[in-house]
Formats: C-alpha cells, structure tokens, sequence
C-alpha cells in the first residue's frame, strides 16, 4: 500500500540530512539524490520541506519525475490525489493545436476513413515504443541505426510503406493488420511520415532508412530488370540489405544537368565502368546499394551500383547527427552490368525529375509535421514558464508570436492534404505532369515557413531554446535541423522558381 504523509510531516524534513519535498501531490525523497542531482544540491535544499511543485514545473516537463519516480517517490500528501498524468503510448496529445485538424475529435475532415485512423494509431505507439527511445539515443551518439529496429520494421512493414502506395504492399500484413495494403493510399503514406518523425530527431530521421524511402522507389519504377528489380526489392524491404539515392556532386545539388560522374560501356558492350564522386549522400554510409545519377554519352542515365571494392565512403559530419549516415562516395572504375540502368539511356533526366515528386512530398509532411511540434512546445513552456510573476502566455507578445506559427502550421497542412488528394486521384504518370510544381511550391513554402518557426520558437524559450537538453531540447533540434528540408531534395529557391515555370508552360496564349 502507498504510504501517505501531512504536509507538517513533509515540512519536518527541511535539513542537508533529509531532504522531503513536495510535486503534483506526491512527496520525494531527495536526500540521497542531492549529488546526483544535474543541477546541484543548492536548488533542492532550496525546497526541502516545501511543496515546491511550481518551482519544478518552471523548470522540467513530468518526463522528468516519470524518470525518477521509482527511486525517490515514497507516497503522497494525505487526502490529495496527483493531477498530473503521464500520456501513454500512441495517445494523442490534449495541449491545443498540437495535433493536426483531423485528428482532433470535435473537427470533422472528409479526407479520411477508418483505416486511416487505425494506421494512426498503430505507427503513433510504434514510434513512441520503438522509435523515439533509440532515435534519441543515436542521435546522442552519432552511430547508427540498430539492426534490430530495422528488423523490426522490416516485420511489421514499416520499411515498406515508406515507398507509398503500391503493389509492393499487397497481400503484406501492416502493423498487424492496422490497413489493407491495396487500400493504402497517400494519406496513409503521409500519416506514415508525419507519425515517425515525432521522435524528434532530426539526424536519426533521415538516417532511418531515408535513403531507402527516396532510391527504392525508383528502382520499383524504372528497373526494366524484373529479376533484379523484385530481388533487390525483397533484400531491401526484408531489412537485409539498405540503399541510397547517390545524384548530388560538389559540382552539381539543385543543377543536376552538372553532374561529372560518368557511366561508360565496355567494348563489348555488357557493362558500365562508372567513375565519378558523390557528396552528402544519405544514409550511404551503410548503404549496400547506390541508385547513381551518371553522364553517359548522349545525356544522363541512372544505375543502379552495387557496394564493392571499387565503392568508397567518407562520413560527412553536418550540423544535424552523424546517426543519418552523410558520406562523401567515390566510384573508381566500378563495373556494373548494363541491365542495372533504370529507365532508357541517356534520359535518366525524368527518372531523377519523376522521383523526387515523391521525395518532397514526404519532405513536406514531415517539416510540417514538426512545426507542428514545436507549436505545442512553445503552447506547453508558455503555459509553465513563470516570468515577472505571471505565465508567458498571459504575455500578449506571447500570444501574437504563437498565433503566427499556429496560422503558418494549419495553412500549411491544409495545403499538404489537398495534394495528397490530388496523388490520390492521379496515375504515376499525370502526377509527374502536373504535381511537380505545387509540391515545389509547398515544400519551399513549408521550409520558408519552419525558418519563422524556429526562430520564434527560440526566442520564447530563450537559453533553453539553444541547448540541447532539457525543455529546449526539441526547439534547439528543430532550430539546428529545418535547414535540412530547406536544401535536401532541391532548394527553396530553386523549387519556387520550378514552381513558377511549371505554371507558365500551362499559360494560355489567348491571354497575352
């Protein structure tokens, strides 16, 4: 049975020989926690025999009492009952705002079905249970991601769904069941994205699998190989074998037309020998496969290279975690059979165009997704943050600095889900006709947006929004990674103009 103590009982215990204290109605015992504490053991002397549950909600979120809970809880304040709940696994959050409109359950939505909740659900606890402990971790420690979660996702076909709708995904049990793979569509795609990018780490995100997300589905589309095409597949979903997308150069980001590594056939005409090099490739580190953008003779092609002798890696430390695996790679004289080409020869140009439809979109909805984040963080720290004797949020700058994001998160949402419906709608082939340029518009809209984000997030939480521990954590990161989705996959600049030139190539000459 819980023991249960007086408030004078607690009070009693005020002296460097006993340290009681008050939190949520719960009594602590600090006394042998005083050296371990991370802040010192003036702060906690300071509050002996006191409640001091305003003093530790200034400072911490209940992640840290759910932390130390079991070593230094001893019970509770006689007749008071804790306010405070923990969330469980896969619950939606209560703090306003900080679930997109859909989810929130007085709010109706047309775009979504039964399925689409259940899948919700499922990836939600997935991520906190298996995800977000060993993303912090490695995004800690630089290495990369376990075997083991990768096999996991491999069983539950997380990998899988990761490419969007498709073939690949019928007759396979998701999540134990969760949706229909021949029902998925490009909400449950971007459910996907939108639920695992929650574990809030911005390194660890891309290097979980990112590489697979934005190269396989070029193999499944291009590959003329069906041997090859179905076996590399299985290899990679089956969490065996990971692959990159190898097309950036120093030479050549957003210019692809300057890439400089070359593909040429041999005499007999069986094989390509490509050399040539590749900077801030993802996930390459670990990558068994390379999906490589080359020069052939005539234009550009696209191959797919297996890891051998003649393929280097170089890890590329960025200002996000080493856990995403950036690596500079060199191709010296590496030989790969002619039927690993993706698409024709030298017209690569609409294999790497087409694919990265895809790419952004995931990109937008994970950038979205994470500025959602960040409003419910700013939502939660002004609501505790006591500052001139009241809270932030009574602060009327406060409210005008998160009304902004909110309004900038909500748009920008509402947006992602009319092209989702659009991708719904639309064969591979009328996607890559018509979506290219709105899905550079919202990505470079969305990234824009985050920019704003982030630094009116920073700003409301002052230091902690620029360390990287404690309830700043998820602002710093934010704050340190949304560049990453502002120049991966194309730059903001170079997707608006794309965006623009798209619509002009549609403009009617009746109108001039």
């Amino acid at each position: 049975m819980a023991k249960s103590f007086s408030r004078a009982e607690v009070a009693k215990h005020n002296t460097e020989d006993s340290v009681w204290c008050i939190i949520d109605h719960r009594v602590y015992d600090l006394t042998d926690f005083l050296d371990a504490h991370p802040g010192g053991s003036v702060v906690l002397n300071q509050v002996a025999g006191q409640d001091a549950t305003d003093a530790f909600y200034n400072l911490h979120r209940q992640e840290v009492l759910d932390k130390y809970s079991s070593q230094l809880c001893i019970g509770t304040v006689t007749g008071e009952t804790p306010e405070i709940v923990s969330p469980e696994p896969g619950s939606l959050s209560a703090v306003p705002y900080a679930e997109p409109l859909w989810l929130r359950p007085q709010f109706k939505n047309p775009y979504y079905n039964d399925s689409h909740r259940s899948l919700q659900r499922a990836m939600r606890e997935f991520t906190d249970r298996y995800i977000t402990p060993e993303a912090q971790e490695k995004e800690r420690d630089g290495t990369y991601i376990s075997q083991g979660l990768i096999d996991r996702m491999a069983e539950t076909n997380v990998l899988a769904m990761r490419l969007g709708p498709g073939p690949h995904l019928h007759g396979r049990t998701i999540l134990g069941g969760a949706v229909d793979g021949k029902e998925f569509d490009y909400f449950h795609d971007m459910i996907v994205t939108q639920e695992l990018v929650r574990c809030n780490a911005r390194g660890f995100m891309d290097g979980n699998m990112a590489g697979m997300a934005i190269s396989l589905t070029a193999v499944r589309q291009w590959l003329n190989n069906v041997p090859l095409r179905e076996r590399v597949t299985e290899e990679v979903l089956s969490g065996k074998k990971k692959m990159c997308l190898a097309v950036t150069e120093a030479f050549a980001g957003s210019d692809v037309a300057g890439l400089r590594t070359t593909a040429t056939k041999t005499p007999d005409g069986k094989h390509y020998i490509i050399n040539g090099t590749k900077k801030w490739i993802t996930n390459a580190m670990f990558a068994d496969y390379f999906v490589v953008a080359c020069r052939t003779e005539k234009g550009f092609s696209v191959i797919l290279v297996p890891r051998d002798d003649c393929v280097e890696t170089k890890q590329i430390k960025t200002s996000y975690s080493t856990a995403a695996g950036t690596a500079f790679v060199q191709f010296e004289n590496a030989k790969v059979p002619v039927d690993h080409l993706l698409g024709e020869e030298h017209k690569g140009f609409i294999v790497v165009m087409s694919n990265f439809n895809h790419e952004r979109f995931m990109m937008a909805c994970g950038v979205i997704r994470m500025s959602t984040t960040i409003v419910e963080e700013c939502l939660k720290w002004c609501n505790q943050r006591l500052v001139f004797g009241k809270k932030l949020i009574e602060q009327p700058v406060m409210r005008q600095k998160i009304a902004r994001m909110i309004s900038l998160c909500e748009a920008n949402q509402s947006w992602l889900e009319s092209i989702a419906y659009q991708m719904c709608n639309m064969s591979y082939a009328q996607q890559s006709a018509n979506l290219g340029g709105p899905i550079a518009l919202l990505k470079s809209h969305s990234t824009r947006a985050a920019q704003e984000i982030a630094e009116q997030a920073t700003n409301i939480f002052g230091g902690r929004g620029i360390t990287q521990s404690g309830m700043g954590r998820v602002v710093e990161m934010f704050h340190r990674g949304y560049k990453f989705d502002a120049i991966l996959g194309g730059t903001e600049e170079i997707l608006a103009d794309l965006g623009v030139r798209q619509a002009m190539k549609k403009f009617p000459k009746a109108m001039l």
